[in-house]
């Protein structure tokens, strides 16, 4: 099955990193520089559609803001419904933007995660963004019994 929807970021805060050379118990990240900074956040975000619900994110990503390069790696926990059917469950995703396109997609249902009508889900789905700015994403999915 397809649910599709949008979703809004209603939180984004990045963490704090140490600088190269610091002492990596002073915060999480990388104590190696390289010439795409490395950092991590915590996003939350509102979904609506036949998505509806809010999730919890991870989110670290090497990007260079100047050029819009670079790579973004989040594991998002959701809790909502999709076509109705309540629960929570994991999903992992992953792409590449060379400042003009989105590529080396990779968008997953973590084995196992799913709780209450959305146990055991599983299935992949991706996220799009329109030219307006309006976020997409959508699951393609089976529940196992």
């Amino acid at each position: 099955m397809r649910a599709s929807g949008t979703f809004t970021v209603a939180d984004f805060t990045p963490a704090p990193t140490p600088a190269a050379g610091a002492d990596p118990a002073a915060a999480p990240g990388p104590e190696i520089e390289t010439a795409v900074p490395v950092g991590l956040a915590t996003m939350r975000k509102e979904f609506e559609g036949e998505v509806v619900g809010r999730s919890a994110t991870l989110f670290t990503a090497a990007f260079d803001q100047a050029k819009g390069v670079g790579t973004y790696v989040a594991m998002e926990s959701f809790e909502g419904t999709l076509h109705g059917r309540s629960g929570a469950f994991n999903f992992a995703h992953s792409a590449t933007t060379t400042g003009e396109d989105r590529q080396s997609e990779f968008f997953v249902v973590v084995p196992g995660s799913g709780t209450d009508e959305l146990a055991g889900i599983t299935g992949s789905g991706g996220i799009a963004v329109d030219p307006d700015g309006t976020h997409r994403v959508w699951f393609d999915y089976e529940l196992g019994r």
